[in-house]
C-alpha cells in the first residue's frame, strides 16, 4: 500500500531524537502491602490537583454530549480496542497502559474524525496509541517490533511517524488523567478500612470494560471512577442510596451527581454482562486468563503520582 501518500508524510517529520528516551520514566514504580489505600491528606491534595487538570482538559462540564458516529466505524474503533488489551495481556503490560491508549485514541479522533481516514491508517494509528502509552507507563521500553497486527506489517519508521502525528496533534500533552488516578480515593471515601476482598481486581476490570461502551472524551474521568467504584461494591443501589454514598463528598454539584448515577445505570449493565458470561466464553489470552475476573495486582494499581502535561 502507498504508505508514502498518506498523512504521515513527509518523511522529514520523522523525530530525530531517540523515541526511548522522550518518555521512558525517571522514578521508579513504589511496591507497598496494598497500594490502593493512602493517607487522608495526601489523598485530599491529589484529587484537588487531579480535578484542577480535568478541569482544565473537559471545562466545567461533567459529561459532554455524546460523540455520534456510524456503526461501521465504532466497529472499527471496537476491534482496535480488542487489539490493545489482546497484546496488552500478552506482553504483561499494566491495565493502566491499555486504559491510557484508548484515551489516546479517542483524543486523537475527537479533533480528527473517524470517518476521515482509511482502516489501515486508524489501525496503524492505534498502535502508535498503545506504544505511546507504554513509553509512558511501562518500567521497560519495548521495542516497536513486539507490536504486531495481522492485517497489516508497518515497520518501525511507520510506526514512528503515526507517533509523532499523534504528538503533534494532542500537542504532547499526553499526561491524560484516567479513572485509575481516582481509585484509591474512591475506595477509601466509599469503603474506609473495609475493602471487600478483590474490589481492586472489580473496579479495573468495569474501568476497561466502559472503554468499549462510550467515547473516553465524552466523560471526565473522576465520574468515571466515582460510579465503578459503587458498582464494584453494590450493584444494586437506587438513585437515592447512590446520592447518599457521595454526599459526603464535596467535589460536584448536582449536575455532577446525575452524570454519577447515570454512568452508575450503565456500568450496572456492564456488571450483569460480565457475570452471566460463561468462563468458557472467554478468549485463553485475555487480561484474566482462564477466570472472569480479572486478576489486578500491585503492578496494575498505579502508584499516586502526577504526570506532566
Amino acid at each position: 500500500m502507498g504508505i508514502s501518500d498518506t498523512p504521515f508524510s513527509p518523511r522529514n517529520l520523522l523525530c530525530q531524537e531517540n523515541p526511548d528516551a522522550c518518555f521512558k520514566e525517571q522514578q521508579q514504580e513504589e511496591k507497598e502491602d496494598d497500594p490502593c489505600l493512602f493517607s487522608e491528606s495526601e489523598d485530599e491534595y491529589y484529587i484537588q490537583c487531579l480535578l484542577h487538570r480535568e478541569t482544565t482538559a473537559f471545562g466545567s462540564k461533567s459529561c459532554c454530549a455524546s460523540t455520534t458516529t456510524s456503526s461501521s466505524l465504532k466497529r472499527v474503533r471496537l476491534d482496535c480496542i480488542e487489539w490493545i488489551f489482546n497484546t496488552r495481556a500478552s506482553l504483561d503490560f499494566r491495565f493502566l497502559t491499555a486504559y491510557l491508549s484508548v484515551t489516546y485514541f479517542d483524543r486523537f479522533f475527537s479533533k480528527k474524525p473517524l470517518g476521515d481516514w482509511m482502516i489501515w491508517a486508524i489501525r496503524l494509528l492505534s498502535l502508535a496509541c498503545f506504544s505511546l502509552a507504554a513509553k509512558m507507563e511501562q518500567s521497560t521500553v519495548t521495542p516497536l517490533s513486539a507490536y504486531k497486527l495481522q492485517e497489516y506489517d508497518f515497520d518501525n519508521q511507520q510506526i514512528q511517524r503515526a507517533e509523532l502525528l499523534v504528538l503533534s496533534t494532542l500537542e504532547w500533552k499526553m499526561g491524560s488523567i484516567t479513572p485509575f488516578s481516582y481509585m484509591s480515593y474512591f475506595i477509601n471515601k466509599f469503603c474506609g478500612e473495609s475493602k471487600p476482598e478483590g474490589l481492586c481486581s472489580r473496579v479495573a476490570e468495569l474501568f476497561m470494560a466502559v472503554t468499549k461502551e462510550i467515547n473516553l472524551t465524552d466523560h471526565r474521568p473522576s465520574i468515571i471512577a466515582a460510579a465503578a467504584v459503587l458498582v464494584a461494591i453494590d450493584s444494586q443501589l437506587t438513585k437515592e442510596a447512590v446520592e447518599l454514598r457521595i454526599s459526603p463528598i464535596a467535589l460536584w454539584g448536582s449536575q455532577e451527581n446525575e452524570h454519577i448515577f447515570s454512568c452508575y445505570n450503565m456500568m450496572q449493565d456492564i456488571e450483569k454482562r460480565i457475570v452471566k458470561t460463561p468462563a468458557s466464553v472467554v478468549p485463553p489470552h485475555s487480561a484474566a486468563g482462564t477466570r472472569r475476573r480479572l486478576n489486578f495486582n500491585e503492578q496494575h494499581c498505579p502508584v499516586k503520582r502526577i504526570h506532566r502535561s
